[in-house]
């Protein structure tokens, strides 16, 4: 119950007329406190950005346009069956999707898992001032991807078709079945949408050790966004049918490929996005590849590493991937799956 409703002066009677105008002459003064406190506090969230940890520098990123492709969820409360409760399918997708996963694998995985009917339901929650800015810097990296993408694509005689992004807490019902915030950043072909818990970047930072920072967070959106240019080239589905009656260790081997492609197009985007990055910010992309390379992950969770299982690629394939795409900028140099 608010200020206002508890002491209304409209509830007063004759001879409590002046305290309710002391009253209301509060609450306005509060009010007008109130949202100079909260503007100071937007402002002061804007050019910090939450998630940052100490001694990172900011990507220069406000005031500039916001995509209108991004869905926010993050109100909704969430109920249902969770996919990290499905036991072995949560494994693999946590495995898979720490980086945004197998986006070659991950859709049947999803449908298993929704199995167990997750749902998104209950009112509206408000979102906080760091909810709302950091909605807000998502969802300007989004529109900096749709603008380089459409320029390359338009180079090479293509059209670029737009792909979505959802925001979400706890879980989120998708097109490939239902997901979890465990599964991680992943991208769902069957609907063309790029699905993030933004919370997965602090346990990125704080569990798997990676440096934080904005640009940690613009390397995984451009990652994702980079298995939906997979998709529009075909690429996604011809990686599919190559890997239709090979061993095991081979089919992983063109997963790799896929992941380290998408790693170098978002190398690529972040070469024709140069102008509004800062000193430090290559920094904290190489930071956040080398925390989700396999062999990382491998070690931290399971002590030892089995590279025969990987199907992202190791620390260093992501990283140089990454840097390829940063230092040429064409896109047609990304060929991982002659390369490996």
């Amino acid at each position: 119950m608010s200020f206002m409703q508890t002491y209304s002066p409209y509830k007063t009677r004759k001879t409590g007329g002046f305290m309710a105008y002391i009253v209301l002459s509060l609450c306005c003064s509060l009010k007008y406190l109130t949202k100079l406190i909260r503007a100071s506090v937007c402002s002061f969230t804007r050019n910090s950005l939450t998630l940052q940890p100490e001694n990172t520098v900011v990507m220069k990123w406000i005031g500039r346009r916001q995509s209108t492709n991004v869905e926010d969820r993050r109100g909704m409360s969430f109920g249902g069956g969770s996919i990290i409760g499905g036991g072995i399918i949560g494994i693999v997708i946590l495995i898979y999707s720490l980086l945004g996963g197998d986006s070659s694998q991950i859709e049947s995985v999803l449908q298993q898992a929704n199995n167990q009917q997750v749902q998104e339901q209950g009112p509206a929650q408000e979102l906080s001032e760091e909810d709302k800015v950091m909605g807000e810097f998502v969802s300007t990296v989004f529109a900096d991807t749709e603008d380089i993408w459409s320029k390359l694509f338009r180079e090479n005689g293509l059209d670029y078709d737009f792909p979505r992004m959802v925001l979400f807490r706890s879980g989120v019902q998708t097109a490939c079945g239902g997901a979890s915030s465990a599964s991680g950043p992943f991208y769902c072909p069957s609907d063309q949408k790029v699905y993030m818990d933004l919370g997965f970047f602090e346990e990125l930072r704080t569990r798997f050790g990676a440096k934080g920072g904005d640009f940690a967070i613009a390397y995984v959106i451009a990652h994702e966004v980079g298995h939906h240019v997979q998709h529009l080239l075909g690429t996604m589905d011809q990686m599919r049918r190559a890997q239709q009656g090979k061993s095991e260790a081979e089919a992983n081997r063109l997963s790799v490929a896929l992941e380290l492609q998408a790693d170098f197009y978002a190398g690529v985007w972040t070469y024709h996005n140069q102008k509004y990055l800062d000193p430090g910010d290559i920094d904290e992309a190489m930071s956040a590849a080398q925390a989700v390379g396999d062999d990382a992950i491998q070690k931290r969770m399971q002590g030892h590493i089995v590279p025969e299982s990987f199907t992202h690629g190791t620390s260093e394939q992501r990283k140089y991937w990454f840097m390829k795409g940063y230092k040429s900028g064409k896109i047609q140099e990304g060929n991982t799956f002659d390369e490996l």
